[in-house]
């Protein structure tokens, strides 16, 4: 699946990037403003899509002084579809998240973090997922446990799983020596387990929350 643009899965034509603008917010956007926030193709051809949607209903175009103005139509029969679609990666996250809770040895902290949390990876990128444990020694069910959620991942998606597994001390090891990837967990990482990372960062760091 292509992170970046979950949506494409089906709809890889350009009507996929417009419903997603679209499915993003309530309010009417121009074929202006839909082609800015796309960020991708041409603005006659946003245009073209739009009006080609707006026949079919699922979007709302109405003419607002000089200029026309389009809404998803979330009374459409296939609104609901569009914003489930629009939503994968959440979907992704909840799902690993619920999956992580079943596990016998749970970590302390899950998250999602790379391209898949930035929302710009492709149909190639791994799911990077950082697992944080108290653990001296993983038992042999810590790796079975990984490899069921890596098949599900790939099952769900189609994309691997990369794990990054540390202990508290070894992730205390990595904030003293300003490990450069410390910096990507905490402004990309999102959390699916446990408290945020960044409230780990502080309990690990400064004894308690910041």
């Amino acid at each position: 699946m292509d992170m970046s643009l979950p949506i494409s899965t089906v709809t890889p034509s350009l009507d996929g990037l417009v419903l997603t603008v679209l499915a993003r917010t309530t309010q009417p956007l121009t074929g202006r403003r839909v082609h800015q926030l796309a960020s991708a193709g041409s603005e006659t051809g946003i245009r073209r899509v739009l009006h080609r949607l707006a026949a079919t209903g699922l979007v709302i175009a109405n003419q607002v002084g000089g200029s026309i103005q389009f809404s998803l139509n979330r009374e459409h029969l296939a609104a609901r579809p569009v914003i489930e679609l629009t939503g994968l990666r959440q979907q992704l996250f909840d799902r690993i998240g619920l999956a992580i809770k079943g596990w016998a040895v749970p970590p302390l902290h899950a998250s999602v973090f790379g391209s898949t949390a930035r929302a710009d990876g492709d149909l190639d990128s791994d799911v990077d997922l950082l697992l944080i444990h108290q653990l001296a020694d993983l038992p042999s069910e810590w790796s079975d446990q990984v490899g069921e959620l890596a098949e599900q991942i790939h099952a769900w998606t189609g994309n691997h799983l990369q794990t990054y597994a540390l202990s508290t001390a070894d992730l205390a090891r990595h904030f003293a020596a300003a490990e450069p990837i410390v910096n990507d967990w905490l402004s990309d990482s999102i959390a699916v387990y446990g408290p945020q990372f960044r409230h780990l960062r502080n309990e690990i760091v400064h004894g308690g929350p910041q």
